[in-house]
């Protein structure tokens, strides 16, 4: 058993901070937060994430997991100290690290004996440190800074977490390397390694990682954008290159572009990196580009199928999230393409199973809300569906038919079989996968 604290309690910390406590460590979370420590406290889960609320309440009913808002209760104790503080991108895409060394700022006024201090953030190489120099400017006691990067995905965090493929822990403290591996021998005996490399390899491999993947992920959105030029079927396309083993089936399904808190974000970071360094990323430039109008690559389409004006058309909008199972809306293609929407004059009215309430918060009145996906369509001209939720894989197309003024579908996210469209009747219109229309 570790004693351990989690400074910030977003997204990362509190997943992080609740699986710990799961292995039978005590853990105390730290935010400046008031009212969201007081839900905490009271058992409330602020964030969706799938099963994590069962871990939640049973590790707080053991008293293994505790909330405070006073940095000092959070520390004193704490042999590990893990930093999972926001690192949002500046205007000119660099990270924002002012968080992170605030915080190791008053750390190095509080320690009074050794611990090990984690970055849990992404964060740009180099940063472990600037938090190792900015905790030396007060501490009195030996203290070790290691990098430690996350590898969850929104809707299967604490899976993730707790059945990791890898661990990667960056640092060249032989003392540091035994606590952090016994910390985490408990998630990895089934055999998935724990990487110990030099801070910097690790907080540049979170990088690579997300990068890697967003580039997968915008090439087969151009590949699919070239078969509609040509009259391929991208579905086709990806199920042939998926099968080579040296590719991979996975992040190879068309759509409407990635969103997110980490791919957006950690790609544009990377490439203001390398921009410090006089070094140019290329590709992760056009990555960023390409991605950016694949948002709104449905837009166009749909203003041609109306001939150009959109004015006074009511849009369905089914998912809002960036991806299912997740309440997160950052950078969502569907916001995009809503503001497009209104822009032209249509009107929108939204389902989303865990994001709308977001969503209202940051649009207001401008669009409106159904307590279902049926109820979105009533008297709709057009269905513009934005993430891939379950729920809306097998709908009842004799209802949605029914409901609709007319029965057109713009699939963000290729959801529906082209026959099956076909069948009942619809003009669908997808990515990569031509046009079917009876009408």
């Amino acid at each position: 058993m570790k004693k351990i604290a989690v400074v910030g309690t977003g997204y990362v910390g509190l997943v992080t901070g609740t699986c710990f406590a799961e292995t039978g460590n005590q853990v105390i979370c730290v935010d400046i937060d008031t009212k969201k420590v007081e839900r905490m406290r009271n058992g409330e889960v602020p964030i969706y994430e799938p099963h994590l609320d069962v871990l939640f309440e049973r590790n707080i009913k053991a008293n293994r997991l505790r909330f405070t808002t006073d940095l000092q209760e959070g520390i004193k104790d704490a042999e590990i100290i893990f930093l999972a503080l926001p690192t949002p991108p500046g205007e000119d895409g660099s990270a924002d690290l002012s968080y992170i060394l605030g915080v190791s700022e008053q750390i190095g006024k509080l320690i009074t004996d050794y611990k090990v201090i984690v970055d849990k953030s992404t964060v740009p190489v180099g940063t472990a440190e600037k938090v190792h120099a900015t905790i030396a400017q007060n501490a009195t006691c030996d203290f070790d800074v290691v990098s430690n990067p996350e590898f969850l995905r929104e809707g299967f965090a604490v899976d993730d977490f707790m059945k990791p493929d890898r661990v990667v822990i960056g640092t060249q403290s032989d003392r540091a390397k035994k606590v952090m591996g016994e910390l985490y021998q408990p998630f990895v005996r089934q055999g998935n390694p724990i990487l110990f490399m030099d801070e910097k390899s690790a907080e540049l491999t979170k990088y690579a990682a997300n990068s890697f993947l967003a580039t997968k992920i915008t090439f087969m959105n151009e590949i699919a954008n070239f078969c509609e030029l040509v009259g391929a079927d991208v579905d086709k396309v990806r199920i042939g290159i998926g099968s080579d083993d040296r590719i991979g089936k996975r992040f190879l399904f068309p759509g409407i572009g990635y969103g997110g808190s980490c791919f957006p974000k950690d790609v544009q970071a990377l490439v203001k990196s390398g921009k410090e360094e006089n070094f140019e990323f290329q590709i992760l430039t056009a990555v960023m580009k390409v991605n950016e109008e694949q948002k709104t690559v449905l837009f166009p389409k749909m203003q041609n199928f109306f001939r150009g004006n959109l004015s006074g058309k009511k849009i369905a909008v089914w998912g809002l999230a960036f991806k299912p199972d997740t309440d997160d809306i950052r950078e969502a293609p569907s916001l995009y393409m809503i503001k497009e929407l209104l822009k032209a004059g249509a009107s929108v009215t939204a389902y989303d199973p865990e994001a709308m309430p977001n969503v209202k918060q940051l649009l207001g009145e401008s669009i409106q809300f159904a307590t279902n996906e049926y109820e979105a369509l009533h008297d709709a001209d057009a269905l513009l569906i934005c993430t891939e939720w379950s729920v809306f894989r097998n709908p009842d197309f004799d209802q949605v038919g029914a409901v609709m003024r007319d029965k057109v579908i713009f699939d963000g996210r290729n959801l529906f079989d082209m026959e099956t469209m076909n069948k009942h009747g619809f003009y669908y219109q997808s990515i990569g996968r031509g046009i079917k229309s009876d009408n």
